[in-house]
């Protein structure tokens, strides 16, 4: 066998010496661009492709005097502002959860701004996550459409519920949160204070942020996994470009409703990794992103599986980088001096 592998060796090397050297260069680009081709190729067949809304994700429902009632939803991006907040709470089996979250929102909501609305996105529940919420606006005395339910057929991810949401807001401002109340509604005010700060042409973000917590107990306490996980994943935000936020999945974001726009219009992914969309596109459109600290405390009932959903991750930030870098995904229009 030996002997056998060294004639085809010298063979091949007596092959290569008399082939002329335009032949083998040619070879060379050929293979090289079949590569390339078959790479890319393949790049858009696993490329994240958002599916088109359903006759009854079009539709809300709502609290009146008359009882519950539903409503088709604003055209997406195409109305003018007519509340100056909007909230996109997406939410998944979250009955037991969710009351907690929506009585610290609405008790701030109702003593600091004077017209606002809150988007429940139900992303496919299982339970009675609907129900809980309208329940909720009806025993609180809630006017109707400040609190609006919309039903996914069909679970979409966190990123695909959000972006429904902000697609049909109708707040001058939209930012949204995770039923599970780990955030402080409290702390708005210090993201609408930077984001005022950082806004330009009307287009401004504000991203919530744990990284001052650190070496909290909150964080320390985690297991040796979440912690390992949690570092690894930002190092491979660096090598993607994602290098000036340092809390990138923090379930607390603003944005002014150009930013709003700008940014859904054109996001893609559905999973987890939406934030990082988020901010790369934000990046590409010139939109300023201002980081704010904000509390945060563990709630129990996460449903993140930290093994499966972050090698999940992994995989959909180098589709994302890669659909970006060669043209698969396209930045479409939006950002300072890009209308």
């Amino acid at each position: 066998m030996t002997i056998d592998m060294a004639t085809d060796l010298s063979s091949l090397f007596v092959l290569l010496r008399e082939t002329p050297t335009t032949t083998i260069l040619t070879a060379l680009v050929g293979l090289l661009t079949f590569g390339l081709a078959s790479a890319y190729f393949l790049l858009r067949l696993i490329a994240h492709h958002p599916r088109p809304s359903t006759e009854k994700e079009r539709f809300y429902r709502t609290t009146t005097p008359d009882g519950i009632a539903s409503y088709p939803l604003p055209p997406a991006f195409t109305t003018d502002a007519s509340c100056y907040l909007s909230v996109i709470v997406p939410a998944y089996n979250e009955t037991e959860r969710l009351p907690a979250m929506l009585e610290e929102a609405i008790n701030y909501l109702r003593t600091t701004l004077d017209s606002w609305e809150i988007l429940i996105v139900d992303d496919g529940s299982k339970d009675r996550t609907c129900a809980v919420a309208l329940e909720f606006a009806d025993a609180h005395g809630l006017e109707q459409d400040q609190l609006r339910v919309i039903s996914l057929e069909k679970n979409r991810g966190k990123g695909g519920a959000v972006t429904h949401g902000m697609r049909h807001c109708r707040g001058e401002y939209a930012i949204f949160a995770d039923a599970d109340g780990a955030s402080q509604f409290s702390d708005l005010e210090g993201l609408m204070k930077d984001l005022k700060r950082v806004e330009k042409e009307g287009y401004g973000i504000a991203v919530g942020s744990r990284a001052h917590m650190v070496k909290s107990d909150a964080v320390v306490k985690r297991s040796f996994v979440r912690n390992f996980l949690m570092h690894s994943f930002h190092t491979l935000l660096k090598t993607v470009g994602v290098r000036d936020i340092k809390d990138t999945q923090c379930g607390f974001k603003l944005f002014s409703r150009k930013a709003v726009k700008a940014v859904f219009e054109d996001l893609r992914t559905e999973g987890w990794i939406f934030d990082i969309e988020i901010l790369l596109l934000a990046g590409y459109k010139g939109i300023p992103v201002v980081e704010v600290p904000v509390n945060w405390h563990e709630v129990d009932g996460t449903k993140v599986n930290l093994v499966s959903d972050s090698i999940r991750m992994a995989r959909d930030l180098g589709v994302v980088r890669a659909g970006y870098a060669v043209g698969v995904y396209t930045i479409g229009r939006g950002g300072p001096g890009r209308e």
